[in-house]
């Protein structure tokens, strides 16, 4: 009997949560056996086709797809009228890029392009014996209705999904697959059906990211990114703010650009997906999403929200700090009571409504873990402060309750879950970068797992959100480019996070199954007795090239797990930046690495007790000996780069030469003092910190 803090996301695919995968020693379904399932085996082996294949979706999922498909045989067949642009065509290039130019070749040459004239399926189809529809035609529905006639009539035992952005499932008569832009590396689907299907898990037994949500129109993605759009040009409405001012205020308050996005999907076929998304939202749910003039003008113009690039400076557009309050106000209201309509009508679980803001919409922290943050009270406010400029937004789509329950698990652990079979525990991150939230969740998981009596800890991904751990999320280092003490509460606060898997168990197995475990989250599993990952997997400390100084102990925790004769190894992960493969980390950073099931199996054995690999000794008395110096880095003239590495060694230094009782303290502070110094504020996240709060 398994138990969990809240339904993990494996389950809601129709698999069994991660803690079974682990004692199982093996992934819940092969991609093969799907494969088989969907499109038949040997033969009798069918195709995909993909109708409206030369439009930005339909090319985009072409390539996404036949990238993955063609080694199994299985033929992708582009389908669309005769005088459609050659979309599958310009995807190409970005083929070569990920593939190289002969495994580009391949997929392209796995892809077959047939014209139909929109009645009646072309002839030779048939003998591609298709098996699976994922229809990507304009946005009518009429259209579509009549297109899944043809098809069916045709061919009556293939699946069907819809790639629409806004017609539910219902209106629709078919499940849906609704994709997130880019089209051709975002891996998120928004899934639309009636049971877990054997296409969703062959999505995911594919590397893709599939989410359920609810059957309602525009589904949960495009209520984030057409509701933030929307709010965006009332504002501009009242205003008169130049749109892409508007977008660095968007930005700023919650991390999208969203005009800017409309012009770079293209905007003439944005805006009309927008326009279409909220003209049927308002039909519905009423003024909350009725679409304003400017919208209506540029979804039949076609024109660009932005202007000429050298005239934006023209205008420069500053609030008061009144004004900015003001700002919020109208554009988080909007969508905090869009949300509350999302919430009541349990649209998506709360972690995959929150996660598509961020994966999807480009917001810097999702929807939900801004509630969060702000509280029901402070989020009912804002709703009030947006309905009073805006009386038509007051009805049926305003859920003040919503809001409430948010000390419930769903709630409270949007980004960590954890479970446990009585002996064995497992926490797992559904969010690939690591921030406060992820912070005060995982102390929370520790929390609960400890009262329930477990000592044994495997903590990893979910195997679902999170397909790799790409480190802090350097958002969190804006405030301390310019207060010290900033730097010390972050560095000093997940440190101590970070020690408890070492000190609050007893076994603890860092578990890295992603393509790569970077910076802060490398730095969180080294603290595990064990380290254990799939061969191939990178790890990585890139903070030299940000510039930053580890803070979560990555500048002394490893020299104290290892040998001396590894320590400058160590040296130069830290001092060079470049990721090393896991299998070739074993002894001084990993301590065993292999194959998928191998490394699953290895991981189960040492946290319950029946492995014979040794635990690594933690040093805790002051190191002598560290190396000053190293080969083997890569040249560099980079001002920044070598600031950083003398702060880096430096750190190392002060912080080995302490006991691991005076480490933790000693770090944070050499970590802080260099977010504070000129090469730090004028690096990487300097600028971005600067793009987004300099307005």
């Amino acid at each position: 009997m398994t138990k969990a803090m809240r339904e993990p996301g494996l389950r809601t695919l129709g698999f069994d949560g991660v803690l079974d995968l682990f004692r199982k020693g093996s992934l819940p379904a092969s991609a093969e056996d799907l494969i088989g399932e969907v499109f038949g085996g040997g033969a009798e082996r069918g195709s995909l086709v993909i109708s409206g294949a030369s439009g930005i979706v339909g090319a985009g999922k072409a390539m996404q797809l036949g990238s993955r498909l063609h080694t199994y045989g299985v033929r992708v067949v582009g389908l669309d009228l005769p005088g459609a642009p050659d979309g599958i065509g310009r995807q190409y290039p970005g083929l070569v890029r990920a593939f190289g130019r002969d495994e580009a070749d391949r997929i392209m040459a796995n892809t077959v392009r047939l014209h139909y004239d929109g009645k009646r399926l072309p002839a030779e189809l048939r003998g591609f014996k298709p098996r699976f529809l994922l229809e990507a035609i304009p946005e009518i529905l009429e259209l579509k209705r009549a297109h899944y006639e043809v098809f069916r009539a045709a061919f009556p035992g293939a699946e069907i999904r819809s790639v629409t952005s806004g017609f539910p499932s219902s209106a629709l008569g078919v499940p849906i697959a609704h994709p997130a832009f880019p089209h051709e590396i975002n891996k998120v689907w928004e899934v639309v059906e009636a049971k877990p299907s054997a296409v969703t898990r062959l999505f995911w037994a594919l590397g893709l990211i599939p989410v359920p949500v609810g059957d309602y129109w525009s589904f949960v993605l495009d209520v984030l990114f057409c509701g933030v759009t929307h709010a965006a040009l009332q504002y501009h409405g009242r205003s008169n703010m130049p749109f892409w001012k508007a977008d660095k205020f968007v930005r700023r308050a919650l991390g999208p650009n969203p005009f800017r996005a409309h012009d770079a999907i293209g905007a003439k076929g944005a805006d009309f997906l927008t326009w279409s998304c909220l003209h049927h939202l308002a039909e519905h749910y009423g003024g909350l999403f009725r679409p304003t003039p400017e919208l209506v003008e540029r979804k039949d113009s076609g024109r660009d929200w932005y202007p000429p690039e050298h005239s934006r400076p023209l205008v420069d557009w500053k609030l008061t700090a009144e004004e900015a309050e003001e700002f919020d106000d109208q554009i988080l209201g909007a969508v905090l009571q869009m949300t509350s309509l999302m919430l009541h009508e349990k649209r998506a679980a709360l972690p995959y409504m929150n996660a598509i803001g961020e994966l999807c919409a480009q917001f810097r922290s999702g929807i939900l873990a801004v509630a969060r943050r702000l509280g029901p009270e402070a989020c009912r406010a804002k709703v009030a402060a947006y309905q009073a400029a805006h009386p038509d937004a007051r009805g049926s789509a305003w859920h003040p309750e919503a809001f409430d329950g948010m000390n419930d698990a769903g709630w409270r652990q949007l980004y960590v879950n954890a479970e446990h079979d009585g002996r064995v525990g497992v926490i797992t991150f559904g969010r690939e970068s690591y921030n406060g939230d992820v912070d005060a969740e995982l102390n929370r998981a520790i929390d609960w797992l400890r009262a329930e009596g477990i000592e044994r800890v495997i903590v990893t991904g979910d195997f679902h959100l999170s397909t790799q751990l790409v480190g802090a999320d350097t958002s969190e280092f804006y405030p301390a480019l310019g207060r010290i003490e900033d730097g010390v509460r972050i560095a000093e606060g997940w440190s101590k996070t970070a020690r408890r898997l070492h000190r609050e168990f007893r076994v603890s197995v860092g578990f890295i199954g992603g393509k790569r475990a970077l910076g802060g989250f490398l730095e969180l599993m080294m603290h595990c007795h064990y380290l254990i990952a799939v061969d191939g997997t990178e790890l990585g400390m890139p903070e030299v090239t940000l510039p930053v100084v580890p803070g979560m102990e990555g500048c002394h925790w490893t020299f104290r797990k290892s040998k001396p004769e590894s320590w400058p190894e160590i040296l130069r992960l830290l001092l060079g930046g470049r990721p090393v493969k896991a299998m070739n980390a074993v002894g001084w950073l990993a301590d065993f690495a292999g194959p998928l099931d191998e490394a699953l199996r290895t991981a189960w054995a040492a946290a319950s007790g029946d492995s014979a690999l040794p635990p690594r000794k933690l040093e805790e008395r002051a190191l002598s000996g560290i190396p000053t110096e190293v080969g083997g880095l890569p040249e560099t003239e980079n001002p920044a780069t070598l600031a950083a590495r003398k702060a880096i060694l430096d750190t190392i230094q002060a912080s080995c030469g302490a006991p691991l009782a005076e480490a933790l303290v000693v770090q944070a502070k050499h970590s802080a003092a260099f977010m504070t110094s000129a090469a730090c504020r004028e690096g990487r996240i300097g600028a971005e910190a600067a793009k987004t709060l300099a307005v």
